[in-house]
């Protein structure tokens, strides 16, 4: 690695860098604590895959060669549960390694024969957008859902049927919110499920049909004839605009 760089403003971003060269990892530490980073290394496919999950991070810098396994699972496992920025490196550079990595969630590519200014200029860009990408993410959480003449409001908590409050329990209102942001889609049991689990709910499979059938009774929908939602058989529910469409 080659160049030189000014500092960076602003605390310690943490980065994660996975590779197997113990010296490489060490020279990116040094180049990148003082612009303002703390860095962080796992020198294997599973360690790697252990600390990018089990802690916070703002970018994962990614070997594509590892032992234990490879950085494409590594990239795969990390996908499954997180969104942080990941800069992948490779020896060889080449264009089929470029492109499996991103279209299984890499965010950028870099050869091992990058400088140090590069490094940071493509570190600072991925970070940029994962934070932008957070902050739309939030926004989009948070947002007033407008479904006909029902409106979910996320951070108030709140479900307008036209324009009166529904008594939903906060079961109720979870599993309405996450009907309304896949409005038009199928939402499976097991999708909505997860989804109730990670608000630490005692639900379980079938009780979600229970909840289902409570949201209906205070939504006003027949079951035989739903307004809003629409249950299909072996697959899961869906939210209908029964302004638009017919359930």
């Amino acid at each position: 690695m080659t160049g030189q760089e000014s500092n960076v403003p602003g605390g310690p971003s943490r980065v994660l860098v996975i590779d197997d060269d113990r010296k490489l990892c060490r020279l990116i530490r040094d180049y990148l604590e003082p612009m303002g980073y703390a860095v962080s290394a796992a020198h294997t496919g599973p360690d790697g895959v252990e600390k990018a999950t089990k802690e916070s991070w703002q970018a994962v810098i990614l070997d594509v060669m590892l032992p234990g396994f490879d950085g494409f699972e590594v990239l795969k496992q990390i996908r499954r549960c997180s969104d942080v920025p990941v800069l992948m490196l490779t020896a060889r550079g080449e264009e089929a390694d470029r492109i499996v990595g991103l279209e299984i969630g890499a965010d950028d590519y870099l050869p091992k024969t990058f400088s140090t200014r590069e490094l940071l200029a493509r570190l600072r860009a991925v970070t940029r957008r994962g934070t932008r990408k957070s902050s739309a993410q939030a926004d989009e959480a948070t947002a007033e859902i407008v479904v006909g003449r029902l409106r979910v409001n996320p951070a108030t908590r709140v479900a307008l049927l036209d324009d009166r409050p529904l008594a939903l329990t906060p079961v109720e209102f979870d599993l309405l919110a996450s009907l309304a942001r896949a409005r038009g889609r199928v939402k499976t049991r097991e999708q909505l499920l997860e989804e109730i689990r990670e608000r630490d709910y005692e639900v379980f499979d079938r009780s979600i049909d229970v909840h289902i059938s409570g949201l209906r009774k205070k939504l006003g929908d027949d079951p035989k004839e739903p307004r809003f939602i629409k249950t299909l058989r072996a697959a899961g529910y869906m939210l209908m605009n029964p302004e638009t469409e017919k359930c």
